[in-house]
């Protein structure tokens, strides 16, 4: 019996007992899909599909502050704008700068005498100027009367040279060759302009009007009610006496214009005193 015992297998020896084990072993099924891992596997780098999460999270490079650019020195100005037509700057003109004294100076005292003394009638007006455009007339008067007998309509504000000038060209010059011509004296004369604040037209020039030196003259009225007006084409004997005055008047003044000078005189006359050099004249 203990033979029969042997032989069914309880007491085979130990060595086979351990290969039946390795048998078992290699052909485990679970082993097969998922073999164990060893101590030295785990702590070994690893291989295979999924990657091991690192032990430090490298932390991403900062990225650098942008630079603020430097501001310039000065700042770039925008280009300056061209002013608008009409409103250029005029040129400038010395007389621009004139303005009243405390006290009226001698020549201008001496000028309101004579002029009393042509039985003109006139009042003094306060100074003009206007820095900006120009204009001035530092001591400046409205004439009423041209003489004892010469009236001007409506008043006018001139400087008081331009007013002794037309006062006696008209008494001169104007009351007689109306006496010749129409046998009646001059009564009056109607004004289209004096001092107006203005450039000449289409110029950046200063009128002679802007400093009370000039005097525009639109018509005469004779002692009989007669009115010669200036225009492009007056009847005969009014173009024959309008001749007349206009060649006179040029040397007592030094412009003179009128109808066929330009489009702009072509009402009127215009006289003025323009300072020009060696005292010459202008006459068209």
């Amino acid at each position: 019996m203990e033979n029969g015992t042997e032989k069914s297998g309880h007491g085979k020896p130990r060595a086979d007992s351990n290969d039946d084990f390795l048998n078992q072993e290699k052909s485990h099924p679970k082993w097969d899909a998922h073999p164990p891992r060893s101590k030295n596997a785990e702590s070994g780098p690893q291989t295979g599909s999924e990657p091991r999460t690192p032990e430090i999270v490298p932390t991403p490079p900062e990225k650098p502050a942008e630079l603020e650019p430097e501001p310039p020195g000065t700042a770039p100005q925008p280009p300056e704008k061209p002013a608008p037509p009409g409103e250029e700057k005029m040129l400038p003109d010395p007389r621009s700068a004139d303005m009243p004294a405390d006290s009226m100076p001698a020549e201008e005292t001496a000028c309101r005498e004579r002029l009393k003394a042509l039985g003109a009638e006139f009042e003094e007006h306060k100074a003009e100027h206007d820095p900006e455009i120009g204009c001035s007339i530092p001591y400046p008067i409205v004439i009423k009367t041209l003489g004892k007998s010469i009236g001007i309509n409506p008043g006018t504000e001139l400087n008081c040279q331009m007013a002794e000038a037309a006062a006696r060209f008209m008494a001169a010059t104007v009351q007689p060759t109306a006496k010749a011509e129409f046998g009646a004296g001059l009564k009056s004369i109607n004004q289209a302009s004096a001092f107006v604040c203005r450039p000449r037209h289409g110029t950046r020039k200063l009128s002679e009007h802007a400093f009370g030196n000039a005097l525009d003259i639109a018509s005469f009225t004779l002692t009989d009610g007669k009115k010669i007006e200036i225009g492009p084409t007056p009847p005969e004997k009014d173009a024959k006496f309008l001749d007349a005055v206009r060649k006179a008047a040029c040397g007592p003044f030094k412009t003179v214009l009128g109808p066929g000078a330009d489009p702009d005189h072509a009402l009127h006359f215009h006289l003025d005193l323009e300072p020009r050099r060696h005292g010459g004249t202008f006459c068209q």
